[in-house]
């Protein structure tokens, strides 16, 4: 495509913001080109005093259109353009229309290579070893993901850990703290990690299987955009989910708020997550309604002597 300036997109959308909504002083809308496959566009219309103006949409599809063009010149390396406009205080005069580019840094996404995903899982691997012997090998793992390296936890990782202890056998999700990729949030993931623990005596390993699977399972729901790491806090316990009849006798998922933390990530520590299976039993006389029936996963957990 041949050359395109910014100048001569001022001029080709000081037509289109002079036909502003009444009372309208001024605009500005600031665009970002795709940054892992997501791009963005606000701003709008103001009066005089600085409030939004409501209306005046039609700006944005006008805008994204002059974006594209000055995507397609490749005349200048940029990643967000901001557009202001002001109206004329002389009648029938043209607004004053400005359209700079820029290349901001801080909204560059991590490419799929980031060293920042390794050191997640580094991290969360020497808090496990403090608590027993990590498997070389993952109990549950899988690597679909898109050329973002994106996957269901919007990172490179999303697996199980299994670890051995003295008392029995635990399994972690490794991932859904892992920073998330194609985005520049300085955030570990979702925030935390889920266990649960398991009696290595009384267990086959098609079980173990079974329970790590359904360990990704919860990984994906939370990453889903549930905040369940601040309800957990919240409530200290909650009843999140059934299960299927595969898991019988146990019918019931309550995640309840555990006291340690993972140490060393990129942006900080993270809290665990405790999985409980439950039976029906033990909730079967108590009263759910309440939020989360957090009441009922507490009394459930308290028979269990299990502290939060």
């Amino acid at each position: 495509m041949a050359a395109y300036s910014n100048s001569e997109a001022a001029r080709d959308l000081r037509l289109a913001l002079d036909k502003a909504p009444a009372g309208a002083v001024s605009g500005e809308w600031c665009s970002t080109t795709e940054q892992a496959g997501v791009s963005s566009q606000s701003g709008g219309y103001m009066y005089d005093d600085g409030s939004h103006v409501a209306g005046g949409d039609n700006a944005f599809e006008t805008i994204r259109k002059v974006v594209g063009k000055l995507e397609a010149s490749r005349t200048q390396i940029f990643n967000k353009v901001i557009v202001r406009w002001t109206r004329s205080k002389i009648p029938l005069m043209r607004g004053r229309v400005t359209v700079d580019v820029l290349f901001d840094e801080t909204i560059v996404p991590r490419g799929p290579d980031s060293k920042v995903y390794e050191d997640a899982a580094i991290a969360r691997r020497a808090f496990w070893k403090k608590n027993g012997d990590v498997l070389d090998s993952f109990a549950a793992e899988r690597r679909e993901a898109n050329s973002h390296n994106q996957t269901k936890w919007l990172g490179p990782h999303r697996r199980v850990l299994s670890i051995k202890t003295n008392t029995g056998l635990t399994l972690a999700t490794d991932g859904l703290s892992t920073p998330w990729a194609g985005i520049s949030e300085p955030e570990n993931g979702v925030e935390c990690e889920l266990f649960m623990l398991l009696d290595a005596s009384a267990i086959t390993t098609s079980q173990i299987a079974d329970w790590a699977n359904l360990l990704i399972n919860l990984g994906d729901l939370i990453a889903d955009g549930y905040q369940i790491a601040d309800d957990v806090e919240k409530f200290g316990a909650i009843l999140f989910c059934t299960l299927t009849n595969e898991f019988s006798p146990m019918t019931r998922i309550i995640l309840s708020r555990d006291s340690r933390l993972i140490e060393g990530l990129p942006f900080g520590s993270v809290p665990l997550i405790r999985v409980t299976p439950i039976t029906e039993a033990e909730i079967e006389y108590r009263d759910q309604s309440d939020e989360w029936a957090s009441n009922a996963a507490r009394y459930a957990l308290s028979e269990r002597r299990i502290e939060i």
